[in-house]
């Protein structure tokens, strides 16, 4: 990825972590006052989501480092890591959402449903824009990707606390606050896992989900006429947008120039599967690893 768009992805990072921080105070206060769990649940929300993107704004910095002796491969894989703990705080607020919802069947609590409705509709606002800022950024990149979900679900929290206050306004029906909250929660839960999947996928260095390894072999042996075969490969990626791959390729004979062939074999990768980090290992005779 060019360091423009990092740069930009950052920015972007960095606007939602204002607005979302200074938004989350005010959340907390008008929750208090108004004793609604809606407010509340978005606030908490919020509050992941402001230790989210600045672990998110965090990540970007050190990926950018330079690699060293330690980190031969350099620290973009900490984005990924980023996006990893920011699935997992998701997963524990919608328990916590859960848990209050319960609570709040068990024992009803007098929710004050002006007030309610004019933090929540300011929410809506902040986080609007918030997620307009992060949806203009690289898609592809988990870190965003996350920081997105995380807005999002303080969105749906806030169009939920507004629909809530208005029930409670003109009908006086207290229990709307948690069966709003509990279905907001079941909202995020699902995009929450696939952050977690997806992350855990690259931190376990797994091939990319639209790799077909048996696809490429047969690519590649009917691409380059001086390859018979190909075996052990490994694909895996430091962060989804930056594939790397292994594998041993066998030739039809001793090559005159076998760093020509390394040379088409690495353009093939980049040119079909946009690999840009491979190592390819030569064989003429049986495999070495035998």
């Amino acid at each position: 990825m060019s360091d423009a768009s990092e740069n930009s992805n950052m920015r972007r990072v960095l606007i939602a972590l204002a607005l979302t921080g200074t938004f989350m105070v005010v959340e907390v206060i008008g929750g208090i006052l108004s004793g609604s769990l809606a407010l509340l649940a978005d606030a908490g929300h919020m509050l992941t989501d402001t230790m989210a993107l600045a672990l998110a704004a965090v990540a970007f910095h050190v990926s950018k480092r330079p690699a060293d002796a330690r980190l031969s491969f350099g620290y973009q894989r900490f984005q990924i890591l980023a996006a990893f703990v920011n699935g997992l705080s998701l997963l524990v607020v919608v328990g916590w959402i859960l848990f209050e919802a319960v609570r709040r069947f068990l024992s009803p609590t007098e929710v004050q449903g002006e007030m309610m409705l004019v933090v929540a509709a300011a929410g809506l606002v902040v986080n609007i824009i918030a997620f307009v800022v992060l949806h203009g950024g690289d898609r592809d990149n988990l870190n965003i990707r996350g920081a997105a979900i995380h807005v999002a679900g303080d969105l749906l929290g806030s169009v939920a606390a507004i629909v809530a206050a208005i029930v409670i306004i003109y009908t006086g029906w207290m229990p709307i606050d948690p069966v709003l909250s509990v279905a907001v929660a079941f909202l995020i839960l699902k995009s929450a896992w696939m952050l977690v999947k997806h992350s855990a996928h690259v931190l376990l260095e797994g091939s990319p989900e639209w790799f077909d390894i048996d696809k490429m072999q047969e690519n590649l042996v009917g691409g380059i006429p001086e390859i018979c075969g190909v075996h052990h490969v490994h694909v895996w990626g430091l962060t989804p947008q930056d594939l790397m791959l292994t594998m041993h390729v066998n030739l039809v004979a001793e090559p005159q120039n076998p760093t020509e062939i390394v040379r088409r074999i690495k353009q093939f990768l980049r040119e079909n599967y946009s690999i840009g980090h491979s190592t390819i290992e030569i064989e003429t005779d049986d495999c070495s690893d035998h």
